[in-house]
């Protein structure tokens, strides 16, 4: 854009110029202004072929090649490891890096690695340099090499690789030239391990570093920053040394990292050099007060890393370390003679050594077999199949377990059985935890129904649609009752199951010739439909179910639809909160910091005690003096949700908001610790409840002041009114209530896994009493549900999103646990809307 001025007399002394042309000037001729015409459109053309050609050959490659070259930057490979020396006298003076002795022994072995890199050309072009950080007994030193590749020699960076530089190393070994004569050193051995340059540290020029010698009595030490918050770019390094008959055992009382191992890590070695082939963990995150992260060491050194890159700052660490004798670290295996008892991997619920061989071997009175039940089982570790089980396992008669195990019980085939334990020299896990018991094979469940792993199960568990032994054991072999369907695979589910939409049976015959045409579509209300008309961009069945999950079908507006907040439907099961922006508006996404637990949790096999932080939306409520009463869940820092039958009562008591305390964050009635305790300002009932028939058994409770959202205290996702948890999904329900039917309530939290239940079976078991805003959950068999004192608590399921979302609230049933009396909440998604009306959430 420019700007123009014109200038004239009477303004600044200067007068417009008027030029007269004469006749010849004014009429050129046509064929001398065609010619003038065509040579400059020529000339116009020619230069702009030019400029064309020289951009294209010129220019444009230099522009590609400046913009690849900001795009991608150089590489810095990092190799670590260690080097045995031989003849070499240890001095503890070689523990200190600022020593003359460190100093002189590490800059000729650092001469030493150079020579042998350059004994192979394509090492030595990218060679940079080699660091000795620590020397320990043997005499071991402790070493990494880096190589810098520029950005035009990318392309060559898979070829430095860990056999190619200890390929290099061990040659100039072999070779034992004059160079390592002239230096009177001699190499036994040399490890060489790819290594995230990060944790390359020279120790004699890092600001972060720090040499701690452990011994009997705990010390402790703590994350730059801690607790305020560590910096970004931190690059830290802790060496630990014990005696020599010692190892070194650290703990974590508190560890909160952000919950990203790419970016912020604190990465453990048994080692003092970043080597891959010596790591004990690599770990991130947060973790509750019940499940510390504790590590050992397998000898006298140890080395930890905190590596942080993001700006997002977190508390940090704070660590505690100290020696334990060798012989206490190293001892497990054994006879075990008794009838029962326990074992468990070195030093559980610590994280065992690495390189540890353990055998037990159980041994019962004659005549009796062994059985063993796993009540953890946790060996996970990079890169390991767990059907092969080649690093760290347990073997129990010729078969090996490693990973993470849900359950895991197992018989002997006589009286003795042999449980060996193997661990490797990298990566170590929390282990596992045995009871073992011996049986008569003749009785081995007395009273009780054996299942082929030798779990016990109760007999009216058998042969009623549910894998309780976990191997399908008890539902074999069985002789179908008058209420029950037998399914084509053999199986014996209830009737009630058959035509209810869900395959039941496994292999679907329990919904085959159920009144549609295998070309047919069965809407949700039961009418079949030709199959063509699903997502065909309209509404054939009346509930919409047949455009229900089509991206296809914009503008169909159906119960089954998310709708957005500006107006629009979005035909797609579950849409909100699932990490993908369905809506225009990204509505869909609007209010998702929910349904998420911040620690990380160990699962534990058979476990019903709920673990700190586990659930950390749940709410325990107190009225009066009786201490806990009902359950509710945290939907934001003002508000909670509950069962409407806690407050309308023949009481007015009840519905006094200042007659109930609120609990949140606790785990155990009896203690206080991280536990906010909240009045209640205000009680909202739904106007329709029922208390005849627990119909609209809903509440909404107002806190006196907001919470503050921690580690154990969080919201739960509540669903939008089209959410689906469909029949059949495991689900979580959680509280204090009752043990059993008519006993007293827990003074520990309580889980129990069940699942949804389908509508009509629910109907069909309820005798017609569930209405459409309730839904069931439990198991037909019985055995697990809610109970008195859970009123009002979540249900909660977990979706693909990684997000906890409400699916009920624990309003009423027939006992607690009974046969086919499974629970029966609150269907959340049916009062969103309300929820929505009364306070904005």
């Amino acid at each position: 854009m420019y700007s123009a001025r014109y200038e004239y007399d009477g303004r600044n002394g200067h007068s417009e110029r008027i030029d007269f042309l004469n006749s010849k000037e004014k009429a050129p001729s046509k064929r001398k202004t065609g010619i003038i015409i065509g040579v400059l459109v020529a000339l116009l053309v020619v230069a702009a072929v030019a400029a064309f050609l020289i951009w294209l050959f010129i220019f444009k490659d230099a522009d590609s090649e400046a913009t690849l070259s900001k795009q991608r930057s150089p590489s810095v490979e990092v190799f670590s490891g260690h080097m045995k020396l031989v003849d070499v006298p240890y001095d503890q003076t070689l523990e200190d890096t600022d020593s003359k002795e460190f100093r002189d022994l590490a800059e000729n072995l650092e001469a030493i690695l150079e020579e042998n890199y350059k004994t192979d050309p394509f090492l030595a072009k990218y060679y940079t340099k080699s660091v000795v950080t620590a020397f320990s007994e043997g005499v071991i030193a402790y070493y990494w090499s880096q190589f810098d590749i520029p950005v035009e020699d990318l392309e060559i960076v898979p070829e430095f690789s860990e056999e190619r530089v200890l390929d290099a190393l061990e040659n100039g070994i072999k070779d034992q030239r004059s160079v390592t004569n002239r230096r009177n050193i001699k190499i036994r051995e040399v490890t060489a391990s790819h290594t995230d340059p990060r944790m390359a540290r020279n120790p004699r020029a890092s600001k972060c570093f720090y040499r701690l010698e452990a011994e009997e009595k705990v010390n402790s030490f703590s994350s730059p920053g801690y607790p305020t918050g560590y910096p970004s770019q931190s690059r830290c390094q802790w060496q630990i040394r014990a005696s020599e008959d010692n190892v070194i055992s650290v703990s974590f009382p508190f560890f909160h990292i952000e919950d990203d191992c790419s970016d912020d890590f604190v990465f453990i070695y048994d080692s003092l050099s970043p080597d891959d082939s010596q790591a004990i963990t690599q770990k991130c995150g947060q973790r509750p007060p019940s499940n510390p992260l504790e590590v050992v060491s397998s000898g006298n050194i140890m080395l930890i890393n905190l590596i942080t890159d993001t700006i997002v700052q977190r508390p940090g660490f704070e660590a505690e370390y100290k020696a334990i004798p060798m012989s206490k670290a190293r001892t497990c295996g054994g006879v075990l003679s008794d009838n029962k008892g326990v074992f468990t991997s070195p030093l559980h619920p610590s994280f065992y050594p690495p390189a540890m061989d353990c055998k037990w071997t159980i041994k019962v009175s004659p005549g009796n077999k062994v059985r063993v039940k796993f009540t953890m089982f946790r060996m996970k570790e990079p890169g390991v199949d767990t059907r092969v089980c080649h690093k760290d396992y347990v073997e129990v008669m010729g078969t090996k377990y490693c990973g993470e195990m849900s359950s895991l019980a197992l018989t002997s085939k006589d009286n003795v059985l042999e449980v060996t334990f193997h661990s490797d020299e990298s990566y170590t896990d929390k282990g596992f935890s045995v009871e073992y018991s011996a049986y008569d094979p003749a009785d081995p469940c007395p009273n009780k129904f054996t299942c082929n792993s030798g779990i016990c199960i109760a007999k009216e568990l058998q042969c009623d649609g549910w894998n309780d032994c976990g191997d399908m054991s008890d539902e074999m072999k069985c002789q179908c009752g008058k209420d029950q369907f037998p399914c084509g695979n053999g199986l014996c589910k209830p009737r009630l199951w058959v035509c209810d939409r869900v395959n039941d049976c496994g292999d679907g015959s329990d919904e085959k010739r159920c009144g549609c045409e295998e070309n047919e579509w069965r809407c949700g209300n039961g009418v079949c439909l030709p199959q063509d008309v699903v997502c065909n961009n309209k509404q054939d069945c009346v509930d919409g179910s047949d455009e229900a999950s089509c991206k296809t079908s914009p503008g169909i507006c159906s119960d089954f639809s998310f709708k957005c907040k500006n107006k629009e439907c979005v035909n797609k099961v579950n849409a909100e909160c699932d990490r993908v922006n369905d809506c225009s508006d990204n509505s869909d996404e609007d209010g998702c910091n929910c349904g998420t637990r911040p620690y990380k949790l160990n699962r534990i096999v058979g476990g019903q005690n709920a673990e700190l932080g586990e659930w950390p939306w749940q709410v325990s409520l107190h009225f009066l003096t009786n201490g806990h009463v009902c359950g509710a869940s945290i939907i934001s820092e003002r508000w909670l949700l509950s069962a409407a039958h806690c407050f309308v009562t023949s009481s007015p008591l009840n519905h006094v908001a200042s007659n109930w305390q609120t609990y949140s964050g606790m785990q155990d009635q009896y203690k206080q610790d991280g536990v906010q305790r909240r009045s209640l300002k205000s009680i909202i009932s739904h106007p329709d409840y029922n208390q005849m028939t627990f119909d609209y058994d809903i509440a909404l409770l107002e806190l006196s002041e907001p919470l503050e959202f921690t580690n154990t205290i969080q919201p739960i996702c509540l669903p939008s009114s089209s959410h689906v948890f469909p029949a059949g999904m495991s689900c979580w329900v959680t509280g204090w209530g009752a043990l059993r039917e008519g006993g007293q309530t827990a003074q520990l939290l309580q889980k129990a896994s069940v699942k949804i239940i389908n509508d009509s079976v629910c109907n069909m078991v309820t005798e017609g009493q569930v209405t459409s805003r309730m839904l069931c959950s439990g198991f037909l068999a019985g055995g697990v549900d809610a109970c008195q004192g859970d009123s009002g608590g979540p249900l909660v399921c977990f979706e693909e999103s990684g997000k906890w979302f409400q699916a009920g609230i624990v309003s009423w049933g027939e006992g607690c646990a009974r046969r086919n009396k499974p629970g029966v909440y609150s269907r959340v998604t049916k009062l969103r809307d309300w929820i929505k009306s009364e306070v904005g959430i």
